[in-house]
């Protein structure tokens, strides 16, 4: 018997709740995000009605300090260091259509009429069929977005200027250049810069080279504030920090005479306890060399308050037979300081 519509509508709802809640796929492409991860995991909100998104930060201080005594002169300061940084919001979309020759051509047949036949009525074959289209549909299209919003969050915002500017339009390989991020110019404010340390030296791994690099530069991101950081890191900078680990560590504490099999591999590479994680999203991006220091703390996203994560199931228009499903969020990148985050890569 024909489905109603409103079973295939209920249906394409159960379906896009299914896999927004991680329903199980077999896709043979599908790689980690763990930068998008992290991001789901620590966005903030923020009213409707705004035009940006406002952080009011500060970095310079009036540290002149007087002597006096008797009747000496002193002077006073009226500081007025407050800058504000700004950033945008943008509303996304990640949309399908099901049009109903697709259905018919797989065996499925709708009745739009308000006394469709029950679903009871179905026969086994025709529920799979119906499943299984919706499945791959909706499938497609949260990965889609998922894999849309993993490369926005990184990417700095040029490659498409509908979409919200990520990591790399704050953390930036020449923080000196003339640049002007979230309304202020990096140039000209030294504390308005991300830390980079490029072009590490590979050449001998027993020297650990690029480990005392990292130490270095994490020192130098912990003088101010207390950061919160996450770790994202190219397979080819991963190699050359395995290779300094097996040139000054140990495999086993008993030796290679090791009763069992001798596990060659070395435990993940972590810094003070946080591991340093592999995002394939840097290989793809062409940056394999390349290790992100991101302070979660002051780097994150901001949706608009019931705007994350919206589904709609727009009504069938009556010049087309199409069943129409969509997800959208509005949302913004902000950051609150750029000093406590940084970039490295190796030679």
């Amino acid at each position: 018997m024909p489905f109603s519509l409103q079973e295939l509508e209920n249906s394409a709802n159960a379906t896009i709740d299914f896999h927004m809640d991680q329903g199980k796929i077999y896709s043979q492409t599908i790689q980690n995000k763990p930068l998008l991860k992290a991001f789901q995991g620590i966005n903030k909100t923020f009213p409707g009605g705004k035009d940006l998104l406002t952080i009011r930060v500060k970095g310079e201080y009036d540290d002149d300090i007087e002597g006096w005594e008797g009747d000496d002169e002193v002077d006073y300061s009226n500081p007025a260091d407050i800058k504000q940084a700004s950033y945008q919001y943008k509303r996304i979309h990640k949309g399908i259509k099901v049009t109903y020759d697709e259905l018919q051509k797989n065996g499925i047949s709708i009745n739009e009429t308000v006394t469709g036949t029950g679903e009871s009525n179905h026969s086994k074959s025709e529920k799979i069929q119906l499943a299984n289209l919706l499945d791959d549909k909706i499938e497609s299209m949260m990965e889609g977005r998922s894999r849309g919003f993993n490369n926005m969050f990184w990417r700095d915002g040029t490659q498409d200027s509908s979409l919200v500017p990520g990591v790399k339009s704050f953390i930036t390989r020449d923080p000196t250049a003339s640049l002007i991020v979230g309304g202020i110019d990096q140039s000209s404010n030294d504390w308005w810069r991300n830390y980079v340390d490029l072009n590490i030296s590979t050449a001998s791994p027993s020297n650990s080279t690029i480990s005392q690099t990292i130490q270095k530069g994490m020192r130098q991101m912990a003088k101010r504030g207390n950061p919160k950081h996450k770790f994202f890191a190219g397979s080819d900078f991963l190699d050359a920090l395995e290779k300094e680990m097996r040139a000054n560590g140990t495999y086993t504490q008993s030796g290679w005479a090791d009763k069992g099999a001798i596990d060659f591999s070395v435990s993940d590479a972590a810094f003070k306890g946080s591991i340093l994680t592999y995002d394939p999203t840097l290989d793809d991006e062409g940056e394999s060399k390349y290790f992100y220091t991101i302070d979660c703390n002051t780097i994150y996203p901001m949706y608009m308050d019931g705007e994350k994560n919206k589904k709609h199931s727009p009504a069938r228009p009556a010049s087309k037979y199409v069943l129409y499903r969509a997800v959208t969020d509005v949302l913004g990148m902000v950051c609150r300081q750029r000093n406590t985050s940084g970039v490295f890569s190796i030679a």
